[in-house]
């Protein structure tokens, strides 16, 4: 009798099944104000049950204009009234890091947020899903889940000076691709694990999404024991688990790294891009503003100045932590070197928040997207690295490496991701068919704008519609007609979890979205919304201009 993966033990049924399940935790945001209105549009009146939702204000906190008060206002009266005892308000802190006090081993959590994943650091299956799924959950408390295949990676070694968690998760999108863990269960063994720390395995977990995959988990170990301060048997692997793939990585052997812009998997060592100039540093969102981040930074920075050509921002992932980091001088250090401390929220890792970049603007950041525009200016560019490297390169005006002078090079054996943008003058649309057949990765940033996802609700599609892959093609909002069909290549709809793009083609009438592959949470929307998504890479491959669909 063959083992079992996590996944399967968790879901209860063997890889490739459809399953019914209730999930312990039901996660959601700033965007709970959406998923009220499609809730009572499902005539929702009662939560099927409170208890396990976690509500928390974090993605424009505190808000920036009216609208964005008058939603968090709705949402306080909405929890109040719906005795919903999980919730955090604005400053409390960003709703990955306050998971930690909520998510135990063995649970099934769900969140309105693709970075959901996050919670597989404390042995959970977490996954994110869009806002009417959410909704849904609200009034049924059940959901559908295909349990995934898994990819095992085993750790061996130890991590080498200067070289962090945040190196290790972007190592290993580079070597696999954005969509190389795509629809996966990602389990992580070995030596190698013991090593990291809960925070650690939060930043790696975080990053989870940036490979495609449903989910990573880490093992009931001892450190989550210790970390957890509580005795449990949590779940995990059989030894004699079957894998789609298998891959080993020597710690020992890794160095750091930055992901270029404008794709997470455009991977290089630090070394190949040193000395990059740089206009602004950010430290802190759900990836990599915990304590022991801000730790790192003190210490690189501490009776130093930042480069006066540099603005440097530290966003605490938690009051909590900010409070912590107060009390330890960090925060003191922090802002002697030249910081400016922002209130614990997402900052301007979406583009909705404090600190947006200029244009012309090189911005390396500990966040874990790095999309045109998903800083809020599409005309800026995003590297990402760990805490100590930004906090390094801040004082140096330009991207500097620790060791220096290794001479690192990474040397990824697949294709790179191309970031496409239909020229204006260019028409993609054919006899009712638009023919992005060559574009790969097609991301939901570029579909809709990160800093429209809150000043338009999802609930709200004629709204939409207008704003359609204004990042990538800006005749397609304007000409697409009802009946139309899209063509494109591989991992459709990858990045945010946001619903606006399928919710905008459906209200559009795109009668079909044909592909060699989609992203996971992109396909469980449409299937949500009704749009038709065909997976057939053979015909998006024979197709021409003009031919008959």
């Amino acid at each position: 009798m063959k083992g079992k993966t996590f996944a399967e033990k968790v879901l209860g049924s063997p890889v490739g099944s459809i399953v019914f399940r209730k999930p312990d935790l039901i996660l959601s945001h700033d965007n709970t104000a959406s998923i009220e209105k499609i809730f009572r549009k499902m005539n929702g009146q009662r939560l099927f049950d409170p208890e396990r939702l976690m509500i928390t204000l974090d993605h424009n906190a505190p808000p920036t204009n009216a609208k964005l008060a008058n939603d968090y206002q709705q949402i306080r009266n909405f929890v109040s009234s719906s005795g919903i005892r999980r919730f955090h308000d604005a400053g409390e802190g960003i709703c990955h890091q306050l998971m930690a006090r909520h998510a135990r081993p063995g649970m099934l959590i769900v969140g309105s947020d693709s970075h959901t994943c996050t919670a597989g650091a404390f042995n959970a299956l977490a996954a994110g899903i869009d806002r009417t799924e959410t909704a849904g959950l609200w009034k049924t408390g059940e959901t559908w889940f295909r349990v995934p295949e898994s990819l095992k990676i085993t750790l061996i070694g130890q991590l080498p000076l200067h070289v962090y968690a945040k190196d290790l998760a972007l190592y290993i999108i580079g070597m696999i691709g954005a969509d190389g863990a795509d629809y996966l269960s990602v389990e992580f063994h070995g030596e190698g694990v013991k090593q990291l720390t809960i925070d650690d395995r939060m930043t790696i977990a975080n990053l989870a999404s940036e490979m495609g995959a449903k989910n990573a988990v880490f093992p009931p170990d001892e450190v989550l024991k210790k970390h957890l301060e509580e005795d449990f048997s949590g779940i995990w692997a059989d030894p004699e688990a079957i894998y789609k793939r298998e891959i080993t990585i020597d710690l020992g052997n890794l160095f750091p790294v930055v992901s270029c812009p404008h794709q997470v998997d455009h991977v290089r060592a630090a070394d190949e891009v040193e000395d990059t100039p740089i206009g602004q540093a950010v430290i802190g969102t759900c990836t990599n503003g915990r304590l022991s981040d801000l730790r790192i930074a003190a210490s690189i920075l501490c009776g130093k100045k930042v480069d006066k050509g540099v603005q440097l921002l530290i966003i605490p992932a938690s009051r909590e932590i900010y409070l912590q980091a107060m009390n330890e001088g960090i925060i003191q250090t922090l802002v002697e070197a030249g910081a400016n401390i922002l209130s614990p929220s997402c900052g301007p890792c979406l583009g909705t928040g404090q600190g947006i970049p200029a244009d012309g603007i090189n911005v390396i950041s500990t966040a874990n997207r790095n999309f045109p525009g998903r800083m809020g200016n599409k005309n800026a560019a995003i590297y990402l690295a760990s805490p100590a490297l930004v906090a390094l390169s801040a004082l140096e005006g330009k991207i500097t490496s620790l060791p220096k002078g290794k001479g690192y090079r990474c040397n990824f054996n697949r294709r790179e991701t191309t970031t496409f943008e239909i020229p204006p003058d260019v028409n993609r649309r054919f006899n009712g068919v638009w023919d992005y057949r060559e574009v790969n990765n097609l991301n939901t940033d570029q579909m809709f704008a990160g800093n429209l996802t809150y000043a338009i609700n999802s609930s709200e599609p004629e709204k939409i519609a207008p704003h359609l892959m204004e990042g990538f093609d800006r005749n397609f909002a304007e000409k697409a007609e009802k009946g139309d069909i899209i063509i494109c290549g591989e991992n459709f709809g990858c990045g945010s979890s946001r619903e606006h793009p399928t919710v905008g083609f459906t209200c559009l009438g795109i009668r079909a979205v044909i592909v060699k592959s989609v992203a996971r949470i992109f396909f469980r929307s449409a299937i949500n919304q009704g749009l038709n998504i065909l997976v057939l890479p053979e015909a998006v491959k024979a197709y021409r201009p003009g031919d008959p669909v």
